[in-house]
């Protein structure tokens, strides 16, 4: 008798494989708070530039102090010189308190992430460099990839390649680590309680300025993010950071 038995392994190595997960809950639910803290603290932010775009060094500054550097924007008070004829609306209020709500809510998401990642070997795994990819040939190539700025392959799209893992390991625990600290800095409360805070970056208004090139470097990040997940596949990823798992056909896309 013929053996009519029906090989489905194929069928379920193709299941198994999308039905894989792509991100933990964990991961998913503290990017995209992240994600949503991360646009309130900018848009709170501009609105706080807009209320005095001249930046200074040092402890004190003000309109009768030369500026390090200034933005060629108007302002929303008319005491501080732009060169415009007008002034933009005084939105400072409402915009200092999402600022001060949105800050405490990504360092609280972001110390969830990293007890999260350095305990249950996330970081380890899929963010630390492995053995092979320390050297500047490796870094070099990944670089190269980059510059090319051509669609990614699919085993490029499914794994972080070394240089998105340096530049999340960098974001994660440099930029935003000073980011945090200038911040603090810039808080009279804080600064009174811990005068180092300040003092170690060269007083309040230097504490200031570097916050706003930080900012200005985690948006050109972002920007970078965005452009490589559009190129990596956009549908996929976006249903793997959501659901967590993604579809064969996404991911041959």
């Amino acid at each position: 008798m013929a053996d009519t038995t029906l090989d489905v392994s194929p069928v379920l190595s193709i299941a198994t494989a999308a039905d894989a997960p792509r991100h933990s809950a964990i991961v998913r639910w503290t990017h995209w708070i992240t994600a949503l803290a991360s646009l309130a603290l900018l848009v709170s932010g501009l609105e706080l530039v807009v209320s005095h775009p001249r930046f200074y060094w040092g402890e004190n500054g003000n309109v009768l102090t030369p500026a390090l550097f200034s933005l060629p924007i108007p302002s929303s008070r008319a005491t501080v010189p732009t060169g415009y004829a007008y002034v933009l609306p005084d939105q400072n209020g409402w915009s200092r308190y999402l600022h001060f709500e949105a800050a405490w809510v990504l360092v609280f998401t972001g110390l969830v992430y990293v007890l999260f990642g350095v305990f249950s070997g996330h970081l380890r795994k899929n963010l630390l460099p492995q053995r092979a990819e320390r050297s500047w040939r490796a870094l070099s190539n990944s670089v190269a990839e980059h510059v090319r700025f051509t669609a990614l392959g699919r085993a490029d799209a499914s794994s972080y390649n070394l240089l998105q893992r340096l530049a999340y390991l960098v974001v994660i625990f440099v930029v935003f680590p000073l980011f945090i600290w200038t911040g603090l800095a810039m808080s009279p409360a804080f600064v009174s309680a811990i005068p180092s805070t300040a003092s170690a970056l060269g007083g309040r208004q230097s504490a200031r300025t570097l916050h706003f090139l930080l900012s200005a470097a985690l948006v050109l990040f972002v920007l970078v993010h965005v452009a490589m997940v559009w190129l990596a596949g956009f549908s996929a990823r976006m249903t793997a950071m959501i659901t967590g798992r993604v579809s064969a056909r996404e991911e041959s896309e």
